[in-house]
């Protein structure tokens, strides 16, 4: 009698057993994956940051001196982080580490570097969920794209006209991808549109 209830009870500590080694395995491996995702995504923006403003524009520290704001306009309810480059104490752009949250598979981390006079230095996605073969065009590695925003500005083209082609705006669209770039090209409006709004604010004070 006793040995029949036995058998049952060591399988189920055996299935409890192996059950707890699963969950453990599962969390180990999330935990790795997630902190390599988060220190590629690093390493993308440093990389990003020098692209789209050279170390020869300022002379503060670029990724020290930053300000957190939360605006809707900037990617949803998170804060975001805007970094601000300076030369013997003036401002000379700020960079906004904004997000796209409607783009087709996800959202869409940016970098919008904006001149102090409004005009766009650049912007660079640094990282995405895109389909590889079509919306991954937003990278600067794979095509020309992105690189287009640079030089523009509210007044050019003029608001209305911050859309792709298909919406009636000026930027390309991607062939059998047009939710993408719509997404950038309007995640990159806001961001302008918020620069223009609080750009004392932005500059007011410094980290350092």
């Amino acid at each position: 009698m006793s040995t029949s209830l036995s058998q049952p009870v060591s399988a189920a500590r055996m299935l409890g057993l192996f059950s707890l080694i699963g969950i453990g395995l599962v969390t180990l491996v999330f935990y790795i994956t997630s902190h390599k995702i988060e220190q590629n995504e690093h390493d993308e923006l440093l990389r990003s940051l020098k692209f789209i403003m050279p170390a020869e524009l300022y002379d503060n520290d670029l990724v020290g001196d930053t300000l957190q704001v939360t605006d809707s306009r900037l990617g949803g309810a998170q804060p975001v982080l805007i970094y601000r480059a300076r030369k013997n104490a003036q401002p000379v752009a700020a960079v906004i580490a904004s997000s796209a949250p409607d783009g087709y598979n996800g959202a869409i981390k940016l970098l919008v570097a904006i001149m102090a006079d409004g005009r766009l230095a650049g912007v660079r996605v640094v990282s995405h969920k895109e389909t590889p073969g079509l919306g991954d065009g937003i990278e600067a590695q794979r095509s020309n794209w992105i690189l287009a925003f640079a030089g523009k500005s509210l007044e050019q083209p003029e608001l209305k006209q911050w859309a792709v082609k298909r919406d009636g705006g000026v930027f390309d669209q991607f062939t059998g991808a047009t939710i993408t770039p719509r997404a950038v090209v309007n995640a990159v409006k806001n961001s302008l549109l918020y620069f223009q709004q609080h750009r004392d604010t932005i500059f007011a004070n410094s980290a350092g």
